[in-house]
């Protein structure tokens, strides 16, 4: 690529500041990284109008689609469109390459886990986890115990939260093994931005990740119950009222297959049907975006409405297959996660390919001193908790609330963990006219079903307000376009 237009590309950036974080698209001495070269060179030739043009455009193209995310406790109201930033984030082929065999090492070992721990337990008997940590988990499901899953798959959809630290790798900072969300975002993304920036899209040879809804359907129907050569697959949804709704419906006419809420269904015998006008249909795997306190009344919680009564039944007799499986939220745990190192090790006898951030476990004494002697310097987050709720960033954070959370922590230590608040990578960002770095993260989305597959690239997620180390939609973040190269 040439040197590009050096005086244009000083306008763009202004006063870009660069700190000890990793910037995705400059080296510390504030040269653009070679890949990025064509993005910032198209960006400095392009008139701020016509930034400005491409930007209404594809805010556009979101609201049409309808693409749109509830926050909750919000007096302005909940439903809003998806924020998002109009420049894509670029992942270089050696970069995912690293990427997707440690995704595809991670989720085989914690495959692995919850298998043996729903069974044998063959793992906490040679204490490489603690039993009291397992069984302690507000998630782990005694119901699963001795329960045969279809294919030993307990975990079809995962997305895992990656961070980039100030050294260029990226490490491991949460699972989602439960109902991970966000893949429509990553598959709306890229169509609006082939639409933005047709012609850098091809000069870039980006790998593509539309086949994702195709993928999904046919890890679903590798996990039907054997006899079931054609299966029908339903989506099961809390209901209009779920913040990830557009996801479930978008989802579920991607794949060409029915959204159901619980209502819809109904148990005989041991075997789900759906109700339909020409009387009831048989479904065969449930595609499972309701938690499993709410699944069903007569084993979990008994006040729910959202789920299917005896669906847990149908599930035990090997009548219908539900992805992800129920008690998958036990490795979900964040003590559980300090031990995924030592799964790796004790199940496939290889050292983990990406690791895991530091962390204190708080139920023991040791760490538990160290945390609250160092609260304004760490992040404590609840172990059950996701979405960016029930956490402290310790740097962020006032007197009152460290004072509460200390309390909370010495109430109960097995409730939380903490961790150092890292420096994790930046990216620009459009904001109005000028690029400015925001602090992002990545989610990619890995299915295993009869086998393990990887959509190159995920859902960069983005913390746009400034300063901000907070990615998560529900509490401010907004989102890019993944854009891994050839």
């Amino acid at each position: 690529m040439s040197a590009g237009p050096a005086v244009e590309l000083d306008a763009l950036f202004g006063d870009y500041p660069l700190d000890r974080a990793f910037d995705e698209m400059r080296e510390a001495g504030g040269e653009v990284r070679p890949h990025y070269r064509a993005l910032a060179e198209t960006l400095a030739r392009l008139p701020a109008d016509e930034l400005e043009r491409r930007k209404q455009s594809a805010d556009l193209a979101f609201l049409t689609q309808g693409i749109t995310f509830t926050v909750y406790g919000r007096e302005e109201g909940t439903e809003r469109i998806f924020p998002y930033d109009l420049l894509p984030r670029l992942v270089t082929a050696a970069e995912w390459d690293r990427i997707e065999r440690g995704l595809t090492q991670r989720i085989t070992a914690l495959n692995l886990f919850l298998r043996d721990v729903y069974s044998d337990g063959k793992i906490l008997l040679d204490r490489v986890i603690p039993r009291e940590l397992v069984y302690s988990c507000k998630h782990y499901r005694r119901q699963m115990r001795g329960l045969q899953v279809p294919r030993n798959v307990y975990i079809a959809v995962v997305g895992s939260d990656l961070l980039r630290l100030a050294n260029g790798d990226f490490v491991v900072l949460e699972d989602n093994l439960r109902v991970p969300s966000g893949v429509s975002y990553m598959l709306t993304n890229r169509r609006v931005m082939k639409r933005t920036f047709p012609l850098l899209f091809q000069s870039y040879g980006v790998k593509p990740i539309e086949h994702y809804p195709q993928l999904l359907l046919a890890t679903l129907r590798s996990l039907a119950p054997e006899g079931r050569p054609e299966p029908n697959i339903v989506l099961l949804t809390p209901g209009v009222f779920n913040s990830a709704y557009f996801e479930h419906t978008y989802l579920a006419r991607q794949m060409g297959i029915d959204l159901v809420e619980g209502r819809d269904l109904v148990t005989h015998d041991n075997i789900v049907y759906m109700r339909t006008t020409d009387g009831l249909k048989r479904v065969d795997v449930i595609y499972r975006r309701v938690d499993d306190d709410f699944s069903d009344p007569l084993i979990f919680r008994a006040d729910s409405a959202l789920g299917c009564s005896g669906l847990f039944n149908a599930y035990r007799a090997g009548n219908v297959t539900v992805a992800n499986a129920f008690g998958t939220g036990l490795a979900d745990d964040k003590a559980v996660y300090a031990y995924v190192p030592r799964m790796i090790r004790y199940y496939l006898n290889e050292d983990p390919i990406l690791p895991n951030v530091e962390t204190f476990l708080l139920g023991e004494e040791k760490e538990r001193a160290h945390v609250l002697a160092h609260l304004d310097k760490l992040v404590v987050k609840a172990v059950g908790e996701s979405g960016g709720y029930g956490m402290l960033i310790g740097p962020q954070s006032t007197a009152r609330q460290r004072e509460e959370f200390a309390r909370q922590i010495e109430a109960n230590p097995r409730n939380y963990i903490a961790q150092p608040t890292l420096d994790f990578s930046r990216a620009p960002c459009l904001i109005g006219e000028r690029l400015e770095p925001r602090h992002v993260d990545l989610r990619p989305y890995i299915l295993f079903g009869d086998k393990i597959n990887i959509v190159p690239g995920g859902l960069t997620r983005v913390a746009l307000e400034k300063g901000s180390l907070v990615v998560n939609s529900s509490q401010g973040g907004g989102s890019k376009d993944t854009w891994v190269l050839e």
